[in-house]
């Protein structure tokens, strides 16, 4: 069975962000790392599956940046790093204006066309 975590180095880091949150068990986590850091246990607690996949689920997470982890005891804690989600957010932003100037400009075009005399 191939790793789910495969290495990020190669990808710029939008790719290795999105790539992270492409999966709806990751978009879990972050989402439940919202609220409060977890530990392992609390944070796999919804999960039907294996302890060592699902620790490979955070594995991707912590490698594109989008978690961090500590380790206090014998007990591994994670918590949100927003800082690459507002990386995400940044550049969903640029697509939305450049899409929104497009279909302006196609608006105005499809207008024109309806002008008399054209």
């Amino acid at each position: 069975m191939p790793s789910l975590h495969a290495p990020t180095t190669s990808l710029p880091p939008i790719d290795g962000i999105f790539r992270a949150l492409a999966d709806p068990t990751r978009r879990r986590v972050v989402e439940r790392l919202n609220r409060s850091p977890a530990s392992v246990s609390e944070l796999a607690q919804p999960f039907e599956m294996a302890l060592p996949s699902f620790i490979e689920h955070l594995k991707v997470l912590e490698g594109c940046g989008l978690v961090r982890s500590g380790k206090i005891g014998r007990t591994r804690t994670y918590q949100l790093a927003p800082e690459p989600l507002q990386l995400a957010e940044n550049w969903l932003a640029e697509q939305r204006t450049l899409w929104e100037r497009r279909l302006d400009q196609f608006d105005a075009y499809v207008m024109s066309l309806k002008e008399p005399g054209k």
